[in-house]
């Protein structure tokens, strides 16, 4: 039987990788670039090579491989893992780069701020306190090769071969025996005479203004060059001089030193330093100081570096949002620090943070996961989209805040092209139905009738033709004087998506019907929409061949690339409308109905003009639109991020939508209009009770479909409810016709605007018959009572087979 012995090199967990290893170490050690073996995770690994009659270098690097095996602190550098053997030693740390190399990259790539300097050489003292103060050890070597970089841009003390005792347990301090390293010594140790008083840390501190200074000014020459700062900041320069006097007893300890240069207006006094040390006791923090630091920290990510935000500050807003309970004050500075990630990064640390952000019931957190979206929506797939986050975004539309539900209607822009067919063309269109036709915000109704036109390219063509017409229809009947103008944008930003037949037998009607609007702006965009489409409809008139290519988009696919113009059309109803919302919100926590007069239309003649009708009122500041009037010219030449012209509009002409558009952005006036609401939005119902309401008028298809078409009967004809059908005079049921027919008036009712021919607010045939069934049971059941109330007056008990007798 043969024995082999065993190679340690090759069993060891790590490797090195085959390049040449980094250079800048004067000394014994060569340090190489590694990976862990079984994940690949990257390493650094020191390697000294054991030679014949160099027993006391070997000494030394046996010395150095023990400390690191024993010195644990977070600014020395960590040691992982360690491989002696009779040919070589073997140290694996952590990945890091020599302080030289690393300044030359940086200087290459535009210089190192003095921010991270500081923070560095703070961290370079704080270790050599800790070596002098608690553990009584001199270092003895600190100079620009014992410093490393880590990925985070964290400094580390390495370079710990010739450390000694400041006790003198072990003797003097090692020879070292390199030029490179001995320039670095302090003066007093050239008099052998032992007169010179001096403290433990007199040498070190000496060595580190020698540190300060080739940071600053590159290499040193020699030792005389210490007498010029060069480069070194003003606020340093006092106390690098102490560093670098002729008198060791006056140089500070590490500790003193600190806190020199951490007195107001000191070197190390800064927003970077205060945020690293606030890092590394965030466990210890109490919630109201850690919410105020993540509150403030956005503000002052800019001006820190990637590679901080990165592996730095990035690690710790992940920890305090798991473990924490830090909430939804992560979310600004963590989106901030997630531009710096790579695609494939992102997608490994954000993405699982925000699928679980958004199934929490904070509404804070839901808020800003919506304003914020635009940032990573490019991260998510669509399988992620569909089954993990709109079926919880769409509990936004029923939300009781408004400011919930407006952000949900605008994430909609964002999740739209990711959303599968029954979510897009299904369950969204449901939630744009009922809001459009009953939210009591009319900024809101507003931003849904945008939203519809800015995704409608992405509908189906079936879901096209039955929704589009009928929505921005209804829309134009909104009392809300932006929803109207809102309208007739949504028709010409999707204006190729409708058929000829279409354009001159839906559109132009309703359009017409605005030419009489009492607010200017709707009639003047109604008139622009009106020449846009007789011209489209006169030029296939001119030429009837055009007619496929213009109606080329009617009945295609779904497609992002159709209706350009619908991607960036109104772009005012969901910036400027909004905040209007947020205002209404923050200033007029809830709303007072109030009696409002709405500019009614005339009525037919024989048809008696309905009464009006309270209707909630939107709050509104001192101003009215008759005041923004005045003004409109001047606001319209002055804006030009609201112009149609400055939009992709294809053959149709257009330009600014509203002139009320800048006062909405900074908080302006609310026109007389954005007073008036729905009757229906008095109603105190939750919105789950709304939604039912809304289920039982119709389904969602029906709540889009197009006004029927209905002749008015001749003059003179009576409805069959007017006719007395041998009932009393004065009987209290319901006549059951009178469901069945209602003289059709020429304008809506003004208080209730929905409550028109659109078949999404009348009941249909069913409905009418399960009406009359009701009304049919109900005189049943009243006659069943009628009957027992006389069984139990009537005189003496009834016996079976017996015969009642007068």
């Amino acid at each position: 039987m043969w024995f082999f012995a065993r190679d340690p090199v090759r069993d060891f967990p790590f490797e090195l990788i085959p390049e040449p290893p980094e250079g800048g170490l004067p000394g014994p050690w060569a340090l190489h670039r590694g990976r862990k073996k079984a994940t690949g995770s990257p390493v650094s690994i020191f390697v000294y090579d054991v030679k014949p009659g160099a027993e006391e270098q070997t000494q030394v690097a046996k010395a150095a491989f023990k400390r690191f095996k024993t010195l644990r602190h977070p600014n020395i550098l960590a040691y992982i893992d360690g491989l002696e053997t009779e040919k070589c030693l073997h140290v694996v740390t952590e990945a890091v780069t020599p302080l030289g190399i690393y300044l030359k990259a940086r200087v290459e790539a535009g210089g190192l701020k003095e921010l991270e300097i500081s923070w560095g050489l703070h961290q370079i003292v704080k270790a050599l306190s800790f070596l002098v103060n608690d553990c009584s050890l001199i270092h003895n070597n600190v100079c620009m090769a014992a410093v490393f970089v880590d990925r985070a841009g964290e400094w580390k003390l390495g370079g710990l071969d010739y450390m000694y005792s400041a006790q003198g347990n072990g003797g003097g301090p090692p020879r070292k025996g390199i030029p490179e390293l001995e320039q670095y010594d302090p003066p007093e140790l050239a008099d052998s005479s032992g007169r010179v008083v001096r403290e433990k840390w007199s040498a070190d501190m000496w060595r580190l203004g020698c540190l300060i200074w080739e940071v600053f000014n590159g290499p040193l020459p020699r030792a005389a060059a210490l007498r010029n700062p060069g480069k070194i900041p003003k606020t340093l320069v006092p106390h690098y001089c102490e560093l670098v006097g002729a008198n060791p007893k006056v140089r500070p300890n590490p500790a003193r030193f600190l806190q020199n240069c951490r007195a107001p207006g000191g070197f190390m006094s800064n927003r970077f330093v205060e945020t690293n040390l606030f890092l590394e006791e965030i466990q210890i923090k109490e919630p109201a100081e850690k919410q105020k630091f993540f509150q403030e920290l956005s503000k002052s990510l800019d001006a820190f570096p990637e590679d901080f935000c990165r592996h730095k500050v990035l690690p710790q807003l992940l920890t305090a949002f798991e473990f924490g309970n830090a909430g939804a004050v992560v979310l600004t500075p963590l989106f901030k620090v997630g531009k710096f990630l790579s695609a494939e990064e992102y997608q490994q640390k954000i993405i699982p943070v925000v699928v679980k952000m958004f199934s929490s019931t904070d509404r804070a957190m839901r808020i800003r996961l919506l304003q914020q979206m635009e940032q990573f929506i490019q991260y998510l797939d669509e399988p992620t989209v569909n089954t993990q986050i709109f079926p919880h975004v769409v509990h936004g539309f029923l939300d009781t805040n408004p400011a919930i539900r407006e952000q949900t209607v605008k994430s909609m822009l964002l999740l739209a092209p990711k959303l599968n067919e029954a979510n897009l063309n299904v369950e969204l269109m449901k939630h744009f139905a009922r809001l459009q036709a009953k939210d009591e915000q009319g900024p809101i109704r507003c931003n849904t009738t945008v939203c519809l036109g800015k995704i409608g390219s992405y509908l189906s063509a079936s879901t096209r033709h039955r929704v589009l017409t009928s929505a921005f229809s209804r829309a134009t009947r909104d009392p809300f004087a932006p929803s109207r103008v809102a309208g007739v944008l949504g028709f010409a930003a999707t204006h190729n998506l409708y058929s000829m037949n279409d354009c001159a037998q839906k559109i132009l009607p309703v359009l017409c019907g605005l030419t009489v609007d009492p607010e200017k702006s709707v009639r003047d965009q109604a008139f622009k929409a009106i020449r846009s489409f007789l011209s489209k409809l006169e030029s296939v008139s001119e030429d009837p061949t055009q007619l496929e290519e213009v109606e080329k988009d009617v009945h295609a696919a779904s497609s992002p690339g159709m209706g350009g113009a619908a991607a960036s059309w109104a772009g005012w109803a969901v910036t400027g409308v909004s905040s209007l919302t947020s205002k209404l919100i923050r200033s007029h926590p809830t709303t007072a109905p109030t009696e409002t007069n709405i500019p009614q239309r005339p009525t037919p003649e024989g048809v008696p003009a309905p009464a009006p009708t309270p209707v909630p009122a939107t709050p509104t500041t001192s101003g009215h639109w008759e005041t923004q009037e005045e003004d409109k010219d001047t606001a319209e030449d002055s804006s030009t991020a609201d112009r149609w012209d400055d939009e992709d509009w294809g053959s149709l002409e257009a330009e600014s939508v509203l002139a009320q558009q800048d006062d909405w952005s900074t908080g302006g006036q609310v026109s007389r209009a954005s007073q008036v609401s729905n009757s229906d939005h008095k109603s105190s119902k939750s919105p789950e009770s709304d939604w039912s309401s809304w289920e039982a008028e119709g389904s969602w298809e029906q709540g889009w479909q197009e006004p029927s078409s209905q002749e008015p009967p001749p003059d003179g004809t009576r409805l069959a409810s007017e006719y007395n059908w041998g009932g009393p005079e004065s009987s209290d049921k319901g006549d059951p016709f009178a469901t069945l027919s209602a003289r059709p008036s020429t304008q809506p009712r003004p208080d209730s605007w929905g409550e028109d021919n659109w078949e999404g607010l009348e009941t249909d045939s069913r409905q009418v018959k399960a009406e009359l069934a009701r009304k049919k049971r109900e005189e049943r059941r009243r006659e069943m009572e009628a009957k027992r109330a006389e069984r139990k007056v009537a005189k003496g008990p009834m016996k079976l087979g017996a015969r009642k007798l007068d």
